[in-house]
């Protein structure tokens, strides 16, 4: 359940932001992380070789509304449906959103295993913003 942000009166949406697996790549998720923060939402940014077990923990911590997920090591298509059932397992409704180089052949694989929104390299903010204030909404 998003607290209220005592700048707007609006919920504040808390995003747990990690990369799974051993992608190495870190720069993107940060520039993601600033994007969302700037936005209004609290972001709870977990770095580089997470597991699904240490992403489920946090967001369960943190009381999460969404988690978003980077992935430039062509491992989505594996790591995406692990992320879902380790969430599935967990019995939390908390939408999984993804970035970073998805080729468009695998985007309706990905959005048929339950991923709530992905997007590709160089995203505008706008955009960015946009899918996780939708992800989350969807989800309410």
């Amino acid at each position: 359940m998003p607290i209220e942000s005592t700048d707007t009166g609006q919920p504040t949406i808390r995003v747990v932001l990690a990369k799974l697996g051993l992608d190495g790549h870190d720069r993107g998720i940060k520039v993601v992380a600033r994007i969302l923060r700037d936005a209004g939402m609290e972001v709870i940014y977990l770095g580089l070789r997470q597991t699904t077990a240490s992403i489920v923990a946090a967001a369960e911590e943190e009381d999460a509304d969404a988690i978003g997920l980077s992935m430039h090591n062509a491992g989505h298509l594996a790591l995406a449906p692990s992320m879902l059932a380790a969430l599935d397992d967990a019995d939390l409704d908390i939408p999984l959103i993804i970035g970073g180089i998805i080729p468009e052949a695998d985007i309706p694989v990905l959005e048929d295993a339950g991923v709530a929104a992905i997007l590709g390299p160089g995203a505008p903010a706008e955009e960015v913003v946009a899918a996780v204030r939708g992800a989350v909404a969807a989800r309410a």
